[in-house]
C-alpha cells in the first residue's frame, strides 16, 4: 500500500471487551482492504478512553455503545454523527427477569422487591432500568436494589453484570434482574440450564444500542465510501457471514437517532451524561 493511500486510511476505534474482538476487527479490516475506503483499527481498554481519542482526533470513527454515543453527542454540542449500526441494535430492549410462577407481571409489582441491577455504566442493565422504574412511579427507595458493578468501563458489553444479576435471582438473593435482551436471547437459545426456571416479568420498548460515531469534521468524501461499503456486507456471503456472526448481526443498517432518546433522557436525569 502506498504512502498516499496510508494517509487516507480511516482509523476505527473499538473496545477490547472479549477475546473475539481481535478476529472481528481483523476480518473487517480485511474486508475493507478490497474496497474504496481502506481502514485500520485500534483497540481501547474502555469506552471513556475511546471517546476521548475520538474527540481529540486520534481516531476517525469509534464503534461506540449507546452510552458512549450520548456522551460523544453531549461533548460535541450535538454535532457528532452516527454513521451506521447493527440490525440488532435497532431493536434492543431491557428485560426484567424473575423466577417462573413468581406472580410478578410488571414494574408496578416491584415495589418492596429485591431488584438486581448491573454496572453503573451499562445502559441496558442499570441506567435505563432505573429510568423505566422511575417512569413507572417507583423510586430507588421503593425497592431493595442489589447492585453489581462488574467490568465498569465496558458499558455492559461483556454481559458480566447481566449474568451476575441473573445469578442473584437463581440463588434467591433477588426477585428480578434487569438485563439486556441479547443476554437473555443468548442464554435461552443455548439451552442454558441456569435460566430454565426463569421468565420475563417485563420488557421495555425498543431502543437503539451501538453505532459507529464520527465527528462532523470528518469529510463526506472520506467517510461516505466507508459507510456505503460497510452496508454492502452480505449475510449470504460465507466470508462476510463469519464476521457478522461474531459481531452479532445479520446486516449493517443506518441508525435510528430517535432510538437514543430514552437513554439520553435517562443519563440527563441521573447526571451521567458527562461523568459517573
Amino acid at each position: 500500500m502506498s504512502e498516499a493511500t496510508n494517509r487516507q486510511e480511516l482509523l476505527v476505534g473499538a473496545v477490547a471487551y472479549s477475546a473475539n474482538v481481535v478476529p472481528i476487527w481483523e476480518g473487517i479490516r480485511e474486508y475493507f482492504a478490497d474496497g474504496p475506503a481502506p481502514m485500520d483499527f485500534v483497540l481501547f481498554s474502555n469506552y471513556e478512553r475511546q471517546v476521548e481519542a475520538l474527540l481529540a482526533g486520534h481516531i476517525d470513527i469509534a464503534w461506540n455503545t449507546n452510552v458512549a454515543w450520548i456522551r460523544t453527542l453531549r461533548r460535541t454540542g450535538g454535532t457528532a454523527r452516527a454513521l451506521a449500526t447493527r440490525d440488532t441494535d435497532l431493536v434492543f430492549k431491557t428485560l426484567m427477569v424473575g423466577r417462573a410462577g413468581s406472580g410478578l407481571s410488571g414494574l408496578g409489582d416491584l415495589k418492596g422487591r429485591r431488584v438486581a441491577l448491573g454496572s453503573r455504566d451499562s445502559g441496558q442493565a442499570r441506567i435505563l432500568p432505573v429510568h423505566f422504574l422511575r417512569r413507572a412511579g417507583l423510586s430507588e427507595a421503593d425497592m431493595d436494589l442489589v447492585i453489581f458493578d462488574s467490568d465498569v468501563g465496558k458499558h455492559g458489553d461483556t454481559g458480566r453484570s447481566d449474568l451476575d444479576a441473573l445469578r442473584a435471582v437463581v440463588d434467591g438473593d433477588a426477585d428480578v434482574a434487569a438485563i439486556g435482551i441479547n443476554t437473555w436471547t443468548g442464554l435461552t437459545a443455548g439451552g442454558d440450564a441456569a435460566v430454565a426456571d426463569l421468565e420475563i416479568v417485563w420488557e421495555s420498548e425498543e431502543y437503539s444500542h451501538c453505532n459507529f460515531s464520527a465527528l462532523d469534521a470528518l469529510s463526506d468524501d472520506r467517510v461516505q465510501p466507508w459507510v456505503d461499503y460497510l452496508l454492502k456486507m452480505d449475510w449470504e456471503n460465507p466470508d462476510h457471514r463469519r464476521i457478522l456472526e461474531l459481531e452479532g448481526l445479520t446486516a449493517w443498517k443506518l441508525p435510528d437517532l430517535e432510538g437514543y432518546r430514552s437513554l439520553a433522557d435517562a443519563m440527563e436525569e441521573q447526571g451521567t451524561s458527562d461523568r459517573w
